[in-house]
């Protein structure tokens, strides 16, 4: 899939930025990212190299094709909510994630060169927000782990 930025689109293309963006919370968006990942669980997915040691302007660009980030990237619903491309600080952004914790499903320390889709949808349904009476020990997790 190639990839434009909107100033080069709207050389060639009207583009309607009007378009009402559908409102998913940010357990639904979670949600619908394991999913599609479970559609096709045998499927291996490329990770990111070392995530945690580059600097936070390379790490947001970073991006890998066929990475679990691109499936959800290549999902209408949640481009239609909001995610506007597949690179790591997109995706830090629209899911509300800490690095930590897409780190944890994306890097290449934890499961080498790929990952098993069925495994990234593992993880990131461990991030799904179980409601929003939390018990004080997991808020202050939360505050300090992330």
């Amino acid at each position: 899939m190639k990839h434009h930025a909107l100033e080069q689109l709207q050389i060639v293309a009207e583009v309607d930025q009007d378009y009402p963006r559908q409102t998913l919370s940010k357990s639904q968006r979670l949600e619908r990212w394991a999913a599609l990942l479970e559609q096709n669980p045998e499927r291996r997915l490329s990770t990111l190299h070392q995530t945690e040691y580059q600097p936070a302007s390379q790490r947001s660009a970073m991006r890998g094709e066929g990475s679990p980030i691109s499936v959800a990237f290549d999902d209408p619903v949640l481009r239609a909510a909001g995610l506007e491309n597949d690179s790591y600080g997109e995706a830090k952004r629209f899911f509300q994630l800490s690095d930590r914790q897409l780190h944890n499903v994306i890097c290449y320390c934890h499961f080498g060169a790929t990952v098993n889709a069925a495994t990234a949808a593992y993880y990131i349904r461990r991030l799904v927000p179980t409601g929003t009476r939390r018990g004080m020990l997991a808020r202050l997790r939360e505050m300090f782990v992330g």
